[in-house]
C-alpha cells in the first residue's frame, strides 16, 4: 500500500463518527472487540479499540485469558481520544477491578462523551469473565459514570439483587438498577423463557419503553450481546436519541440472529 493510497483511506474513515470499544479481544472472531467492530462499520462508524484481554477461544468455550496490563488499557484509550475524539464508546470485558478503576478514572475526566457499560460477567460457555473484586469497582465507579448500562438477565440479577422470573420482574429489575446507579438501564430478556417474544426494558430519566422481536428457538448464540452493545453505541455516536438508539440495536441484533438460522 502506498502512503498515498493509505491517506486516502484514513481521510475516508475520519469522515465518519468515531466509536471506541475497550473490551476483550476473541480469537475465533465471534464476540468481543471484533463482533463490536463488526456492528460499527455496519452502522457506517469507523471503530476505534482498547483490548482489555486476550483471549484464546472459539464459539464452545474459553481454553486461556490474559489481561492486558491496566495502565496499558489506559494508553491505548489516550491514543484514541487524542487523534480521533469517539463521539461514544462502549465497554465489555473488563475482568479486573484495576481495569475497571483505570477506564473509570479516564471517564470521569470526559463526562461530554456517551458510555455505554456491557457488565461482561460470565461466557456464554459458563466460564467467569470478571474477577470478583472488579464487581464492586465496577458498581461504585464505573456504573455512575454510564450513560447506559445493558445487563442481560443474569447480570441484571446480580445488580439489582433479585431473582428475575417474568417480564415484570425484569421491568422492576431495571428501575431499581437505575434508581441504585443513577443511570439508563436496558435489561435485556433474551434468556428469559417467557412467552415467544425476546422483551428488553429500558428505563431512563426521560420515560421507559419496551423493545421486543420475535424469540428464536434452537439456536446457540455467541457474541450477541456485544453486538447488541456496539449497536447502540455507533447509533449514539451518530446523535441518535437513547431511546431511538437502542430500538435500531435491537433490529440490528434481531436480524442478525435471524441470519444464523
Amino acid at each position: 500500500m502506498t502512503g498515498l493510497e493509505n491517506t486516502s483511506i484514513m481521510a475516508l474513515n475520519k469522515n465518519r463518527p468515531v466509536a471506541l470499544t475497550i473490551a476483550g479481544s476473541d480469537s475465533g472472531g465471534g464476540a468481543g472487540i471484533q463482533a463490536d467492530l463488526r456492528a460499527f462499520d455496519s452502522m457506517g462508524v469507523h471503530g476505534a479499540c482498547a483490548i482489555t484481554c486476550v483471549t484464546a477461544q472459539n464459539t464452545g468455550a474459553i481454553s486461556r485469558l490474559q489481561a492486558c496490563a491496566p495502565k496499558m488499557v489506559r494508553a491505548q484509550i489516550e491514543a484514541v481520544f487524542s487523534f480521533s475524539p469517539p463521539a461514544a464508546a462502549k465497554t465489555g470485558l473488563l475482568y479486573s477491578a484495576a481495569i475497571v478503576r483505570e477506564v473509570a478514572r479516564f471517564f470521569a475526566l470526559v463526562r461530554n462523551v456517551p458510555l455505554v457499560v456491557d457488565p461482561v460477567m460470565m461466557a456464554t460457555s459458563g466460564r467467569r469473565l470478571m474477577q470478583r473484586g472488579a464487581l464492586p469497582a465496577l458498581r461504585r465507579e464505573l456504573l455512575p459514570l454510564a450513560t447506559l448500562v445493558t445487563p442481560n438477565l443474569a447480570e441484571a440479577e446480580v445488580l439489582a439483587g433479585t431473582k428475575i422470573r417474568t417480564p415484570e420482574d425484569l421491568r422492576t429489575a431495571a428501575r431499581a438498577i437505575r434508581q441504585t446507579y443513577g443511570c439508563a438501564v436496558l435489561a435485556k430478556g433474551g434468556h428469559l423463557m417467557a412467552g415467544n417474544q425476546a422483551v428488553d426494558f429500558l428505563c431512563a430519566s426521560d420515560g421507559e419503553w419496551m423493545f421486543s422481536a420475535p424469540r428464536v428457538e434452537g439456536l446457540t448464540l455467541h457474541g450477541t450481546g456485544c453486538a447488541y452493545s456496539a449497536a447502540i453505541t455507533a447509533w449514539l455516536a451518530r446523535g441518535r436519541p437513547l431511546a431511538q438508539a437502542v430500538q435500531l440495536g435491537k433490529t440490528y441484533i434481531t436480524n442478525l440472529i435471524l441470519s444464523r438460522r
